[in-house]
């Protein structure tokens, strides 16, 4: 259960990694003017997004219901988690609906926006692990 843990933390990491890295992506693109930095951000987006984020979030949450299988976790920190995990599944959509309005050249928000929902996933990650860690009860 050890390898599949290790595998749950690694897709876990990848898919923050790309959360994190997305919305940045955006806020510079949202800030370009040029053409052909434009169409580099488009290229950059939808390769972090289908080649990194996305397998990255489908690899975290197979793993992560392996081991709700195999060690059988209960509790309310548990059912938090799985809250929050959904919320950044949410999260991971609306980025892709994001890199698809870049695509289309249909961006409706400015960097401003996208600096602020940069943070979002932040936030989750801190509680996501607080709740990992100290597995509290919480009802």
């Amino acid at each position: 259960m050890l390898w599949i843990k290790s595998f749950h933390i690694i897709f876990m990491v990848t898919w923050f990694a790309g959360l994190f890295y997305l919305p940045r992506l955006f806020v510079y693109h949202a800030m370009c003017e040029d053409t052909s930095g434009k169409e580099r951000f488009k290229v950059m987006e939808r390769k972090l997004y289908y080649g990194i984020m996305t397998p990255g979030a489908v690899l975290t949450i197979v793993f992560g219901v392996w081991l709700w299988i195999g060690y059988g976790f209960t509790g309310d920190w548990l059912y938090a988690k799985l809250a929050l995990v959904l919320i950044l599944v949410v999260y991971h959509y609306y980025c892709g609906l994001y890199v698809k309005a870049f695509k289309q050249d249909n961006n409706t928000h400015g960097h401003v926006f996208y600096r602020w929902f940069n943070e979002f996933p932040v936030l989750i990650l801190f509680a996501v692990v607080m709740l990992v860690v100290f597995k509290p009860s919480l009802f």
